[in-house]
């Protein structure tokens, strides 16, 4: 795929990059100490120590100079006498230096430097000592011993030298700290360590691509210069390119190279004779082309020039040639050298003389003549037609599509053998080998695919299997929970009807022992009274005595035994006589046919109609009941031509006699239940104990439970099972369970039952909260008494004297608006004076948490749902003693032991729920008393305008916030431009002072005409006459009106 062709021309490359290299050496970055003989020689005021110990002093020297093998060996072989003298030459040096020698000097200097916006705010000395530090760093790290440059790189100084290039304004980029600041990195690039911490910084080489923006020359140079010299370092290559992509993205260009091109045709301005940046460019140009990759890889060269010569670099070149610079015709011929042996290189693999890479038909026709007769010649075709049906209307996405190709042939072309990009990437995941190696292997990897999806297919049912199983889990713990919390609460009610009971007997131990104290009081008094009676008696006449002794006994004798109304038997209704069903003589059908649904009357009810009159005998013996059979057959037979007939016989035919709508619903809704009718019907009977059945499947049953006329259809086929509709077949066992529509509503309602109560509860908890919230709150009694306060005193007449008022007033006191500022409310005034005067007040809403909930509550949904669930109780106990009644039940029924004790929990539930109820109800109208509301108002209403008030009130507390900034802001501003007006008058009569002097600079004066300083207090006066003016103007005319308005 990658071709390994290497020149023997580029052996001299390294004499091209002055800038970069010295002699003879490799291209790698290398520290070049090019003072080593000219050290300055001070006399040594020490005497010179022992060979052996001035030797280890010496190397000590050496090591921290990071010198090359070469220039080691010579410093080594130096008289014991120079290497002595310059041993105590470096250590004065250092002595002279030691107050900047420290790099956390630097190090904090950056930072400080990086934290300025902008250096043109610093003026006279300061400016000049900032750029003096930078030179004194970029000097440090070339001459300083190798313990500052790894002592710098551990204070983390490449880190900062990269956030200031990172951070820079535009006014630091063109500066000369930008310029020094490359040479910094220069500079550190220029010691082993230092250039392999470079390297291997993520960010470095972007960074430094990315200071390419400025329009500093000299800060160009010094940057191609360094990316240059990173292409020759091994791993370098890739770097530089990625740096240059991200160098694009940042400058918003086409392509990643437009940058350099620009700079390099530009022949204007103070780039007209500026060749050294012109030099620079092109070394950088034929470093990226030749080294790396395109050492050996002429597909790399070619796809990398192909991007330089789209951008226009060739009539560049030509034009180039006009500078008449050795250097840079040097640069400009090796291009060209290289471009034409390349392009030889390409016209001998086919055989031709040359070819014409701007001719699409040309390199066409070399294709086709490579491709003719061969294998791949099917597969050039179909690219070719693909191509053209292509869409061709010029939009973003049709540049897109060919984009793509584009992308791809280059991978295809670039990527190594072993899926290598020598390039940025610009496919993610896209290697070659691999996807040639799976197209070579078609059935292997269609085999791959059954196997996977095989697996996938057994992975899905295991996870649904998992998710069954986890769901039946979840419900029976629920189901524990559950009951374990309405075990606690029986046992804590037992507890209390225990103690009550205690009470209880004791109160009526004690009642009868009353009631017999009383009696026996009763008892004496009746003797008593009997007594005095029976005096009376004796003192009256005899036969008086003995009448009134008779009738006396006569009432008392009835009063003992009262008669009994008299027995009347009950009237019975006869029963009514059968009514007799004749039978009528209808021709029966030699197939079943499908059914009318249709509302039959019963006989009885035809009397005296119209029904009497008559006969559909009659019409038997005009149909063609042969054509109507076939028509309305209830077997489904597809249409099918004649020849298929016999085909089609041998087919078992399908019988549906429901409607086809209502089986169609059917037929999806077990495609989706994935369960065959077994399966269904054990889930029903055993209450669904495996969690076959969700909610929202059971719902969809609900809709297709079995009718009476779907029973009685499906009963008259039930010989011909086995040719039923799947439809008709689960609608037919469905119909074999007892009480199945009771059965399903059961289950239904049992697995929602959960579910609703969660709906319910927090409602009825948030009532609670809230109507005790706004009892118990002493901020929102206190901020009523305040709003009292104000509503007294700006109201008068009926309105004055209040001694409370609505809630719902809460919501319109942001209506008051204000005479000096409409967009100033009272609700705004009042917040404010709350945040001043009671601080804790204007925080009431912490103690209204549960009002905003309260306020979404809608009692007749609430009472709603508790209806449902009340009535739905009913039903299943109902159903419950139903079943129970039930003599003979399969086993695996589970519906009495299950619904047994689903109904003591959910009957304990509901219980609880209806006293929370009742108790929210009681607290709420309580909250209503307390605020002297209607009694029929409800919460959400009531609690909806404490909600409205309290979102109303944190609008103007955000609003009081932002008016209080603006008008700082506003303050600030009219200081500033005061003292600006200030310093600006004071300027001005300076500079008329200086002119009617007869010492007056003449450059004063232009510059004073030239910025129009000098007209500034003169074109004031002028705007503020002619402002006064104005105003004269229109009050003049606004007199008039006045006066006809009076």
């Amino acid at each position: 795929m990658v071709s390994q062709v290497k020149h023997p021309q580029w052996s001299s490359l390294s004499s091209l990059f002055s800038c970069c290299f010295r002699g003879s050496d490799q291209p790698e970055i290398t520290y070049c100490h090019e003072n080593v003989s000219v050290v300055t020689v001070l006399e040594p005021t020490l005497p010179m120590p022992p060979a052996q110990e001035l030797n280890s002093m010496f190397t000590e020297l050496v090591d921290e100079l990071d010198l090359t093998e070469e220039h080691r060996a010579g410093m080594f072989a130096l008289p014991a006498e120079k290497k002595w003298q310059i041993y105590c030459s470096k250590k004065m040096e250092a002595e002279e230096n030691k107050a900047t020698s420290y790099p956390e000097f630097y190090t904090e200097q950056l930072k400080s430097m990086a934290a300025r916006k902008t250096l043109l705010t610093l003026e006279g000395e300061e400016g000049q000592d900032r750029h003096k530090i930078i030179n004194d760093l970029k000097t440090a790290l070339r001459t300083q011993p190798m313990r500052f440059v790894t002592r710098f790189i551990e204070v983390d100084g490449l880190s900062c030298i990269l956030n200031f290039l990172k951070s820079m304004d535009y006014e630091t980029a063109e500066s000369h700290v930008h310029t020094s600041l490359i040479g910094c990195l220069k500079a550190l690039m220029n010691n082993s360590q230092g250039r392999a911490h470079v390297l291997g910084h993520n960010e470095s080489i972007t960074i430094i691509a990315q200071s390419l923006a400025t329009e500093n020359i000299k800060t160009k140079v010094s940057i191609l210069e360094i990316l240059g010299a990173v292409c020759l370092v091994p791993g370098g290559h890739k770097k530089v390119l990625e740096a240059m992509l991200y160098f694009q993205k940042f400058s918003s260009e086409r392509t990643r190279f437009q940058n350099l091109l620009s700079s390099l045709d530009r022949s204007t301005g103070h780039y007209r004779d500026e060749v050294d940046l012109k030099t620079a460019i092109m070394s950088f140009i034929n470093a990226v082309l030749s080294q790396g990759p395109g050492e050996t890889s002429l597909e790399f060269r070619i796809h990398l020039r192909y991007e330089f010569l789209m951008l226009g670099i060739q009539p560049v070149i030509d034009k180039l040639r006009s500078h008449a610079n050795v250097t840079l015709d040097r640069h400009l011929d090796f291009f060209e050298m290289l471009r034409n042996e390349d392009e030889a290189l390409m016209s001998k693999r086919f055989d031709v003389g040359h070819i014409e890479t701007k001719s699409a038909s040309q390199m066409f026709e070399l294709i086709k003549k490579n491709l003719n007769h061969t294998e791949a010649y099917p597969h050039f075709l179909s690219a070719l037609q693909h191509c053209v049906t292509m869409p061709y209307k010029q939009n973003s996405t049709t540049l897109q599509y060919w984009v793509i190709l584009d992308r791809i042939v280059q991978q295809l072309v670039l990527q190594t053998d072993k899926g290598e990009n020598p390039d940025v990437a610009l496919l993610e995941d896209f290697n070659v080998k691999r996807i040639v190696h799976m197209l070579a292997k078609e059935n292997e990897i269609k085999q791959w695919k059954e196997q996977a999806d095989k697996m996938r297919k057994e992975h899905q049912n295991l996870q649904q299997r998992f998710e069954k199983k986890e769901r039946e889990c979840d419900t029976r713990n629920k189901e524990k929970d559950d009951m374990m919390e309405t075990m606690h609460k029986i046992k804590d009610k037992l507890e209390q009807e225990s103690k009550n009971h205690k009470q209880a007997k004791l109160v009526v131990a004690e009642l009868s022992a009353q009631l017999q104290q009383f009696n026996s009081v009763c008892f004496a008094l009746s003797i008593f009274f009997f007594l005095i009676e029976f005096m009376i008696f004796k003192l009256e006449s005899s036969q008086n005595h003995n009448n009134h002794l008779y009738l006396h006994l006569s009432i008392h004798k009835t009063s003992i035994v009262p008669g009994g109304p008299p027995v009347t038997s009950r009237n019975l209704v006869p029963p009514g006589p059968i009514p007799s069903t004749s039978k009528k003589n209808i021709p029966k059908p030699s197939n079943p046919l499908k059914s009318f649904n249709w509302s039959k009357l019963p006989e009885s009810k035809t009397e005296e109609t119209i029904w009497m009159e008559i006969d559909d005998l009659n019409v038997f013996k005009v149909l063609d009941l042969e054509e109507f059979q076939r028509m309305f057959s209830a077997y489904q037979k597809p249409q099918k031509d004649t020849e298929d007939d016999h085909a089609f016989a041998k087919k078992v035919n399908e019988l549906s006699v429901i409607d086809g709508r209502r089986a169609q619903n059917c037929n999806i809704l077990l495609s989706r239940l994935k369960l065959t009718n077994d399966e269904i019907r054990h889930a029903i009977l055993t209450m669904d104990e495996q969690e076959d059945l969700p909610k929202d499947m059971l719902e969809q049953l609900l809709k297709f439970v079995p009718e009476k006329s779907d029973i009685e259809l499906l009963e008259d086929h039930k010989h011909e099972l086995d040719r039923m509709a799947r439809a008709d077949r689960f609608l037919y066992d469905m119909s074999r369970i007892n009480h199945y529509q009771e059965r399903l509503q059961s289950l239904y309602f049992k697995k929602k039952f959960a579910e609703r109560v969660a709906e319910v509860k927090p409602k009825i908890k948030a009532l609670c909260l809230a109507s005790k919230e706004v009892v118990q709150s002493a901020t929102l009694r206190q901020l009523l008494e305040v709003v009292l306060a104000f509503g007294n005193y700006m109201n008068k007449g009926q309105r004055a004297n209040a001694y409370g008022f609505k809630v719902s007033s809460l919501n319109k006191i942001a209506d008051t608006k204000s005479s000096t500022d409409k967009n100033i409310t009272l609700l705004h005034y009042i917040v404010s004076l709350l945040e001043e005067k009671y601080p804790k007040v204007a925080a009431f809403s912490e103690e209204l948490q549960s009002v905003p909930e309260a306020s979404k509550v809608n009692m007749a949904e609430l009472e709603k749902d508790i209806n449902i669930l009340r009535s739905g109780l009913k039903s299943v106990e109902a159903e419950l003693q139903y079943q129970q009644a039930q003599s003979s039940q399969s086993p695996v029924d589970k519906f009495v032991p299950v619904l047994s004790q689903f109904i003591t929990v959910a009957s304990f539930r509901f219980s609880d729920i209806e006293e929370s109820l009742s108790e929210a109800k009681e607290l709420f109208a309580k909250a209503l008393r307390h605020f002297a509301e209607d009694s029929y108002m409800l919460p959400d209403q009531f609690f909806g305008i404490f909600n409205n008030f309290l979102t109303a009130f944190s609008e103007a507390k955000l609003d009081n916030y932002n008016i209080a900034r603006r008008k700082e802001e506003e303050d600030r501003r009219a200081l500033m431009e005061a003292q600006l007006k200030r310093d600006r008058e004071a300027r001005i009569r300076k500079t008329k002072a200086s002119v009617k002097g007869e010492d007056s600079e003449f450059d004063d004066l232009v510059s004073a005409l030239r910025s129009g300083e000098l007209f500034d207090e003169d074109l004031s006066k002028m705007h503020h006459r002619k402002q006064r003016r104005h105003n004269l103007v229109d009050s003049s005319r606004e007199r008039p009106v006045t006066k006809l308005n009076q």
